[in-house]
């Protein structure tokens, strides 16, 4: 068949080096890791309360990146942090919307970093506003308890972070697969009709160098083709 097409989540920015005005970004490394996976990456424009059904037409997995922190209010705190930035409510409406709408019908969902808080806050959960100890630029070797879930062959992953924020109360209906030596949550599965998973570090920044970080793309994309539109 052909590439399956992987709506990513476009994330919203105050400005960029090529554009004069706001923009709706996808990392483009994010994208050549779908691409080198088997799919075909598909930037998703945030529209709040739009007709998803009818725009996710002919899509087959959805991917959900990082990006700014989820507004506390979402899962129930007040800002406690000044640390606390890119906060954009069309953004966590939208991501919220999208995610409920896949779980409810069935189309795969890969959620990294940020996308991993919002599933965590859909499901009821909440998060840690700044950690003691933030993993930004912070690469570390963690272990996955079933490692086929994420379509690796080996149970060991080294996963590149940059996150100041984790998973505090985990939400329901979530089963942990990764969990990092500081103690929060690294992996999760969904229980859900479709293969969802959220990942808090970023395996698209070192893909190339090790390949079980290609794994998980490759496996989302196989879930994905499996998508009877």
């Amino acid at each position: 068949m052909s590439r399956p097409r992987i709506a990513i989540l476009s994330r919203l920015a105050e400005s960029t080096s090529v554009t004069r005005h706001e923009a709706a970004v996808t990392a483009l490394r994010l994208a050549e890791a779908v691409w080198a996976a088997g799919g075909e990456p598909i930037s998703f424009l945030p529209v709040a309360n739009s007709n998803l059904a009818e725009r996710l037409e002919g899509i087959h997995g959805v991917l959900m990146p990082g990006g700014g922190d989820v507004n506390p209010s979402r899962y129930g705190q007040e800002l406690t942090t000044a640390a606390i930035y890119g906060v954009n409510d069309l953004q966590d409406q939208t991501d919220l919307e999208i995610y409920e709408y896949a779980k409810r019908v069935g189309l795969p969902l890969l959620a990294i970093c940020r996308g991993l808080q919002v599933v965590n806050v859909a499901q009821g959960g909440t998060l840690v506003q700044d950690m003691p100890n933030r993993h930004q630029n912070f690469v570390h070797k963690i272990t996955v308890n079933d490692p086929s879930v994420l379509g690796m062959t080996v149970p060991v992953a080294m996963a590149s972070c940059f996150h100041h924020q984790c998973i505090d109360e985990l939400g329901a209906g979530l089963t942990v697969l990764a969990t990092a030596e500081a103690g929060h949550v690294e992996a999760f599965q969904v229980e859900a009709k479709a293969w969802t998973v959220g990942l808090q570090w970023h395996p698209e920044d070192n893909y190339l160098e090790f390949p079980e970080n290609l794994s998980i793309f490759e496996k989302f994309v196989s879930e994905a083709a499996k998508t009877q539109l």
